[in-house]
């Protein structure tokens, strides 16, 4: 490590928000539907699977207003209701409020939202010893990733290596909560469920700024580049 990593390392709190609660939090969520769908996407009542869909939908959402500079809130709302189509019990249904709206922008929120809705409906044959694998593998990140997220908002840390819960993530990538039948069992569900709970609750209580100091980190970007320039690494 040279004096610049370690301006890095000693200034890293000003990288840090609450964004953290939506790249972290919102991107475990979308995993844990997709890997609810992925275990049992023909067996959920329909009802169930869509509010999965609704779920997606809604993280992947958060982003639009740090991507688009014209978009606002509440120009896209979606929502769940009686299915008007006859092979369905609830769809999703969105009401949408623009005018004089960039194209491109326009094109690429119905993309990230319709790429949500294709994922969920893709329906393949199961290779059972992949699968399991790669199933296994999801669930060991979804849980670090809630765990990651907890140590942002709580302690203003990133720990990537995880010592403390290596024993059990790397019981569940081995596949020691699954089932026979490749599901998983009740106690991988509760263990998800209570970190869920201690997310939403780091959330409500972090010390952690809305959003990060640009006018900080752009000090620091300068200081860094000037040592660069300098050749003082």
């Amino acid at each position: 490590m040279n004096d610049i990593g370690r301006m890095l390392l000693d200034n890293r709190r000003l990288f840090l928000s609450r964004r953290a609660i939506n790249s972290f939090g919102g991107y475990a969520d979308a995993q844990l539907r997709r890997l609810q769908n992925a275990l049992a996407r023909e067996s959920f009542p329909q009802s169930e699977k869509e509010q999965h869909i609704f779920n997606s939908v809604t993280n992947a959402m958060h982003e639009f207003n740090n991507r688009y500079n014209h978009f606002e809130s509440g120009s896209i709302e979606i929502f769940i209701d009686t299915a008007e189509n006859p092979e369905l019990e609830t769809e999703i249904f969105v009401n949408a409020n623009m005018t004089h709206y960039p194209l491109r922008d326009y094109s690429s929120m119905w993309n990230t939202m319709a790429n949500v809705v294709r994922d969920y409906e893709k329906i393949g044959k199961r290779n059972k010893k992949k699968d399991d694998q790669h199933l296994n593998k999801h669930a060991m990140h979804l849980i670090r990733l809630f765990i990651m997220a907890i140590d942002i908002l709580e302690r203003g840390e990133i720990i990537t290596y995880r010592e403390k819960e290596h024993d059990l993530l790397m019981d569940i990538r081995l596949g020691k909560f699954q089932k026979g039948d490749g599901t998983f069992h009740e106690s991988f569900y509760e263990m998800l469920s209570d970190y869920e709970k201690k997310l939403h609750y780091a959330a409500k209580n972090t010390d952690l700024p809305e959003e990060p100091d640009l006018s900080k980190v752009q000090e620091l970007v300068m200081t860094i580049n000037e040592r660069v320039i300098r050749d003082e690494i």
